[in-house]
Parts: C-alpha cells; structure tokens; sequence
C-alpha cells in the first residue's frame, strides 16, 4: 500500500510560528509532527511513502533526507489547496493509497483501522467542530460534508486522513479533497466512516500545548550531558547530550530537553514542558506546561507558564508569562482561550516582561517593566 503526506500548506491559522517554518515541521516534544506521521505508517508496513512539499519546501526536504526511511517528494508549486496537492502526486500513485496531513498527529491504531479499506475517512469527535469539515454519518457510510459551518450539525469532523483507490483522481475537479468526497457521494459511491483511536490538531498556536502534553506520553527516559548531583528528577525525563544541568534543579516530568542547553542552578521545570536544542534557563527560574523551541534564553528568576515560545527568543531577567482568557481575533475569527503567551521568533524582551495572554510576532522587541497583552504584529516595538 502507499501512503501521500500533504505537507506543502503553512498553517496560516498558526502564525507567527509558521512565518519561516511550514506546519508541519513545528516541533511538538522536540520533533517535528510530520515524524509522528511517518512512524504511524511505518508500524504499520507501509512504507512506499510520497511526501507533497511546497511552503518553505527546502526545510521540510532537508530534514525528510535525514529520516530512515524510503520517501518520495513531490512539489506543489502553488498551495491552492489540498486536491491540487494530491495531484502533484498523481504520477506516484500505482495502487491503492492512504491521504494523510503532514501537520496532524495520528496513532499506528487509527491507520491501522483504515488502511484495509477502500473509500474511507477517519473521523474523529472534536469540541470545537467549526474549526474542520463537519461530517454526517448514517449506518456508517458518510453522507454529507459541511466544511467550517458556523452552526455544526454534529461533533464529529474529518481527520483529513483518507483511504482511496487510485479512481478517486478522476472525481478531483476543484483544489479541495471534501469536494471531491461530495461528488463521489452525489455520484452513489460509499464513503465509510471510519472512528479514528487517537488524533490531534493544532488549529491555532495554543493548540501546540495540549499536542505536545500528549506526545510527550509517548518520550523515554534518558539522561545524558552533565547532571549535578543535587539535581532532584521525577517521572520521565529526557536529557540530551551536551545539555548541563545545574545545582539543586527540580525536573518532574514528562519533561524533554534538547542538546547543548545551559540549565540552572536552582531552576524548577514542570511536567508538560518540552525545551529544545541550546535553550539557557538562567537560575531561579520556573517553566511549567510549556513548549521551548531552540536557541532560547530565559533571563534569572522568571516564570513561564503555558507558553509556546518561538526559536531564538531571548527574554531577559524577572520575565513572565500569566495564563489567562481574553477575546483574540486570529483568521478573521473571534477566539476564547487560556494562555499565557505565544512568542513568534527572535522576540526581545528587557527585565521585568509580563506577557498576559498574547501572542507577539517574530522580532517583537518588548522594553522594560512592560505588561504585554493581545496580537502584537510582527516587528513591533513596545515601549
């Protein structure tokens, strides 16, 4: 069997983290989330894989040559939507074939469920089903697909993650694949629902909290580089190699933390925290429930709460980020979430920061004792 991975689209919903980075090379407990997709198909023996690239294509093609494994790519030289992607890989596809996002976590079990099937759709129960294409089911065969309704008529949405034979081109007459579905249906063709075990999106930049609370289940422990020892660890905690860790640390996991970082002394990490590559925690500082990207400096006696932080942010001393709900407008839409901060890449922040449920773009620069709260654009100063 063969299996496509669409991972040409931003994510424009995740800006500013997808302004230099596709999607689906985000890192969620410290790996990209289109790796989750290949390791799910590949448990499952399926190994004749086309990847379709084309946002920030180099990155994504890059990394794929280091992964072992057999992948083809393809390019979608404009992202006009998810059909026009799927054929760019037309030319690869000789048998019956699996269509999956790039930019969704998927377990083996769910495609182990639907690889066997011919015409078949993953669907999941989502809260907030607005966000996706809607779907109706009756006695388990798809009856109609309601892409981003503003009144939902069920919770059940589609997972993006498709089982076809190689007929379905001929049904592809616009750029999205729900359109396609709804021709097929029109036409009499069954298209069978099939639940998914365990699947997760990242609609909007928050959402990485919760996918990487839940990939980090899924870390060994190991602990490598130079630990104190007065260091105290719980639960599972992954250490890289060149990372040193300072005196009278507490780490309770799951907690990951990349290569070459400086830690403490005296800091204190919480479960549900990832930190990349290079990250510095000065002492006296607390994360907790958070996603670090590389190269970040975390001034002395901060305290980072629910955060996603962008790559090379550098955040000085006395800096925190407060969880709480406001109104946000991202996509045009009007949004309610508890956060603390969202930072884009290479933010700079003076002593003594508090963001408060925001998200600041890329190279935001943040001056002294400033309380930060909303969408602050890209390049911004506040001052």
């Amino acid at each position: 069997m063969q299996a496509v991975i669409l991972a040409a689209g931003e994510g424009s919903r995740l800006r500013p983290l997808t302004r230099s980075k596709p999607k689906a090379m985000l890192p969620v407990a410290n790996r990209p989330i289109i790796e989750y997709v290949i390791d799910a198909l590949l448990e499952n023996g399926i190994r004749d894989i086309v990847v379709v690239v084309g946002y920030r294509k180099e990155e994504v093609i890059r990394h794929l040559n280091r992964l072992d494994a057999p992948i083809q790519v393809v390019v979608q030289e404009r992202q006009l939507g998810t059909a026009d992607a799927l054929r760019a890989a037309e030319s690869e596809i000789t048998d019956n074939f699996l269509v999956l996002p790039g930019d969704n976590y998927i377990n083996a079990e769910s495609i182990a469920r639907i690889k066997e099937e011919q015409n078949a759709m993953l669907v999941a129960e989502h809260p907030n089903p607005s966000n996706f294409g809607v779907v109706v089911i009756r006695n388990g065969i798809v009856r109609e697909i309601v892409e981003k309704p503003e009144d939902a008529p069920t919770f059940t949405v589609s997972t993006g993650i498709y089982s076809f034979t190689p007929d379905v081109f001929s049904y592809l007459q616009t750029n999205e694949i729900p359109d396609a579905l709804s021709t097929m249906i029109a036409s009499g063709r069954r298209i069978r629902a099939i639940p998914a075990d365990d699947w997760q999106d990242a609609v909007y930049p928050w959402d990485l909290l919760k996918l990487n609370s839940r990939m980090l289940k899924e870390i060994k422990p190991r602990i490598a580089g130079a630990v104190d020892a007065s260091v105290i660890h719980r639960g599972t905690v992954h250490i890289g190699t060149g990372t040193t860790i300072g005196p009278n640390t507490v780490i309770c996991g799951p907690v990951t933390i990349g290569n070459n970082c400086s830690i403490g002394p005296n800091t204190v990490i919480m479960p549900d925290t990832s930190i990349g590559d290079g990250v510095v925690l000065e002492p006296f500082t607390y994360v907790a429930d958070s996603l670090v990207m590389s190269d970040v400096t975390i001034g002395s006696h901060s305290r980072i709460v629910s955060a996603v932080f962008g790559q090379g942010c550098i955040l000085a001393d006395h800096t925190t980020t407060y969880p709480s709900a406001s109104l946000l407008e991202v996509g045009g839409l009007i949004q309610k979430e508890e956060f603390g901060a969202v930072l884009g890449e290479g933010v700079r922040a003076a002593p003594f920061t508090t963001f408060k449920n925001c998200i600041a773009g890329n190279s935001v620069t943040v001056g002294e004792g400033k309380t930060v709260i909303g969408i602050i654009e890209d390049g911004t100063r506040v001052m």
